[in-house]
């Protein structure tokens, strides 16, 4: 922890602007968005799988377009970037609060799926990559808190606006407050400091820009690449489909809505902490060491809910899967720096985020049509194990691999 308190001391202002950046995310990440489904299914007349399906169907449009918005990073000066991302954020909020039918609610799952979990999300873990390098497990895991405390925060937030505002006046008063105050605030923080390593990686992209094509596409077609892709989705394709039907589980087990937003204390809890000790891992013992075992406890936390019935059920889960969600924030997001280098970083971290985003588009689609096939949450969580297992199992057999491409 010493460690820890010794390097937020000496880049406070940089690390403030990663963590910012992962909670702004937060109103483009599905366990927020999910918060309005009931509404939101009322208002357009949607069943669960006609609403996850127009909710898979922005995301996946989302996804095909975040390669090229975030390769934008390795081109544009952070602080022309990094304003861009915000006012388009705010501007995501505004169109969802506005939106006049399920046409346009697609567009607004759009806008807010590539802003927030794309690009806010590839702007902080990105940008405290390059900025670090024998700090980046660090550096990558306090950003990340972002996350947590977003999550930990804005779905009381949300019930509470709902209740006051309806579910219009509260994207729409957030979409004003992020309007006029995100992109000022990230850019003061970024005048205030900025770490010699994100500036190195700025000149170094700069200069290897007429490369960048080339050196994407032999990423794509790495085979070490194609299998570490396989078992990251793990984590984005589960949660993402496990958080946006979380209603349907709520009703399926007969827990109250407030009662979830009361566990989500325990899911931002064991994130954090989980994220905390990641970092010190992984700048001790290298990304490759951890790997294997960071998905085992999002395993257990999907057993456990599959045949749990107790209110203690939900809050042990959570808790369990936001072991693997805090420890996966700070492990890939180091991961790909180790691997392939931070010269092109912004166009690999984007091509990971369109990977992840289209893998979160199958999920919600997925998962409703099991449930309206009538499997069951208890099938969808013990397929979810058996996954979130068998990429654990993968990821220990690319321990030779990948000791020789970090060596390197």
């Amino acid at each position: 922890m010493r460690s820890y308190l010794s390097f937020i001391a000496a880049n406070p202002w940089f690390l403030a602007f990663g963590f910012l950046a992962a909670f702004f995310s937060s109103f483009g990440q599905t366990f927020f968005i999910a918060m309005f489904g009931g509404e939101l299914r009322a208002a357009f007349d949607l069943s669960h799988t006609a609403y996850g399906a127009l909710y898979s169907g922005a995301t996946l449009a989302s996804g095909l377009t975040l390669t090229a918005f975030g390769r934008l990073m390795d081109r544009m000066s952070l602080e022309r970037y990094t304003l861009a991302v915000c006012v388009a954020a705010a501007a995501a909020c505004v169109l969802m609060g506005l939106t006049p039918s399920a046409v346009w609610l697609v567009v607004a799952f759009f806008t807010l799926r590539l802003t927030g979990q794309g690009l806010l999300s590839h702007l902080s873990s990105t940008a405290m990559g390059r900025g670090f390098t024998t700090a980046r497990g660090k550096a990558v895991s306090l950003a990340a808190l972002g996350h947590p405390a977003g999550e930990a925060v804005l779905p009381a937030l949300a019930v509470v606006m709902i209740g006051a505002l309806g579910w219009r006046g509260s994207w729409l008063a957030m979409g004003t407050v992020l309007l006029v105050g995100l992109p000022a605030l990230m850019l003061w923080l970024l005048r205030r400091g900025r770490p010699e390593g994100e500036k190195r990686a700025a000149r170094e992209a700069s200069a290897t820009a007429r490369e960048r094509d080339r050196s994407l596409g032999g990423v794509a077609r790495d085979p070490l690449f194609t299998a570490l892709a396989l078992c990251v989705l793990v984590t984005p394709v589960v949660i993402t489909g496990m958080f946006f039907h979380q209603v349907a589980l709520m009703d399926a087990k007969g827990w109250s809505l407030s009662w979830l937003a009361t566990c989500y204390v325990a899911f931002a809890a064991t994130t954090t902490l989980s994220g905390l000790m990641a970092g010190s891992l992984v700048d001790r013992l290298g990304t490759r060491r951890v790997l294997p075992g960071y998905l085992l406890p999002l395993a257990a936390g999907l057993a456990i809910v599959a045949v749990g019935e107790a209110r203690w059920v939900l809050p042990l889960y959570l808790a369990l899967a936001g072991v693997t969600a805090g420890a996966s924030f700070t492990v890939l997001g180091a991961l790909w720096a180790e691997v392939y280098g931070t010269a092109h970083l912004g166009a690999i971290r984007g091509l990971v985020q369109t990977l992840v985003v289209l893998g979160s588009a199958v999920a919600p689609v997925l998962v409703g049509w099991l449930l309206d096939a009538g499997l069951g949450f208890p099938g969808v969580a013990l397929i979810f194990a058996a996954y979130a297992m068998g990429a654990a199992a993968l990821l220990a057999g690319l321990q030779p691999a990948l000791r020789t491409r970090t060596a390197a």
